[in-house]
């Protein structure tokens, strides 16, 4: 008998034998698992598990949603971020950092004088820009304005907005400049508060020990709250009622009744459509990425344009400052949304401007999103992971889920110098 019969009870099953799903870290030997069919990675590269090495690698915009999440469920206790030493663009045939603030527009390689001149008020009409504050609008409505709009009554040229739009806004294609510019406004601030938060280098936080950390951190919050977790529960098979409402999953021959099953895509394969595909390279180095100041972590945005691609190629790498790799040892990953059906040729632009690498895998992974009603059948399915390095989309697919799955929406309306508490 329940205790608490108004309570939601919450049991996790987890087909894997490890924490995170899709979005798990590996170890050297899970890692050569996966990817190598053998359990016997070479010993120069040092203890296995010195290494983590994240699946769906992403950084965590230090102003954002997600750290809002984080301290809003008190789970940033089991939790230590470090800042990202560094954010660049690949633009012109060069890497270079992204000018955060006025101030840096007027410093960086990337723009001449009369365009760094043009740049700044740019910035300065967008970091003085206040939603509620029409003195602050120059009399342009950003909800009918487009973006291509915005950007032309400053004379920017098609190099600034590139990085503009790729490198800060964090748009993954160009459609965003015939869309209404308050959204690039919106994003282009929270870039500049994300880069003033820990005075780094780079708008962004990192968990140290990797993004296998996170579920973790959520499996040590749930059972605080009464939550289960099953981990290696083989063939979690979703159980139906004749109208087709979810009543429980069945794993080695028991059944666990339910109301309402949230789960990833590959749980309930009928009930979504696949949209994508994203094509990705894990490479171990004994070395920065080149042309990043020696950054122990970075993200390196490649805009479509530079490459006559439909979207973004993404750099990311990260070391033993994070501890995810052994002293010396750095991790980098290349990544995009797949175009063609040869990674190894695709990548190959963002892999070249690593340098020479230890060891190199290939994946690609399908993606896919819910086709299914949920008001009907009770099930609610999470979009995959995209190609980003970033979490802003991700954390917009589970606020969307949480108010599907309780009809609120969650208050992120938290003080957020609490989370410089689990910033080391």
């Amino acid at each position: 008998m329940d205790p608490h019969p108004s309570a939601i009870l919450v049991l996790h099953m987890d087909r894997n034998d490890y924490y995170g799903g899709e979005s798990t870290s590996l170890n050297l030997i899970q890692l050569w698992k996966k990817f190598r069919n053998s359990d016997k990675p070479p010993a120069h590269l040092g203890s296995s598990r010195d290494y983590n090495v994240d699946m769906v690698p992403k950084f965590i915009m230090a102003n954002g949603t997600l750290v809002r999440v984080l301290i809003h469920t008190d789970v940033t206790k089991y939790l230590y971020f470090k800042a990202v030493d560094g954010s660049y663009v690949f633009s012109m045939g060069k890497v270079h950092k992204v000018p955060a603030t006025d101030m840096e527009a007027l410093k960086t390689p990337l723009m001449g004088m009369f365009e760094k001149r043009r740049a700044r008020k740019f910035f300065i009409y967008v970091q003085d820009y206040d939603e509620n504050d029409p003195k602050t609008h120059e009399g342009m409505d950003l909800t009918r304005v487009t973006t291509r709009e915005l950007i032309a009554k400053y004379g920017l040229d098609e190099n600034t907005i590139d990085f503009i739009g790729h490198a800060m806004a964090l748009h993954r294609d160009d459609r965003y400049l015939n869309e209404p510019a308050l959204d690039t406004v919106k994003r282009m601030k929270l870039y500049a508060e994300s880069f003033a938060r820990f005075q780094g280098g780079s708008p962004y936080i990192y968990p140290l020990y990797g993004l296998g950390e996170l579920p973790q951190a959520f499996a040590r919050l749930s059972a605080v709250y009464g939550g289960t977790y099953m981990l290696h529960k083989q063939e979690c098979k979703v159980e139906f009622n004749d109208e087709g409402q979810v009543i429980g999953v069945t794993s080695e021959g028991e059944t666990a009744k339910c109301k309402k099953v949230v789960c990833d895509p590959s749980y309930l394969p009928s009930k979504v459509r696949k949209i994508g595909k994203v094509a990705r390279a894990i490479c171990i180095m004994s070395h920065p990425i080149p042309n990043t100041y020696d950054s122990h972590s970075v993200q390196v945005i490649i805009p479509q344009k530079q490459l006559g691609r439909k979207s973004d190629m993404y750099l990311f790498c990260c070391s033993y400052s994070h501890n995810v790799a052994p002293k010396g040892k750095f991790i980098a990953f290349v990544s995009a949304e797949a175009e063609t059906d040869q990674p190894e040729i695709e990548l190959k632009p963002g892999v070249d401007l690593l340098g020479p690498v230890d060891e190199i895998f290939y994946d690609t992974y399908d993606r896919y999103e819910p086709v299914n009603e949920p008001s009907l059948d009770n099930c609610f399915i999470s979009t995959s992971y995209d190609a980003t390095t970033h979490f802003e989309s991700t954390v917009m697919d589970v606020l969307n889920m949480y108010t599907m799955i309780t009809g609120k929406v969650l208050d992120l309306s938290v003080d957020l110098s609490a989370a410089s508490a689990a910033e080391e």
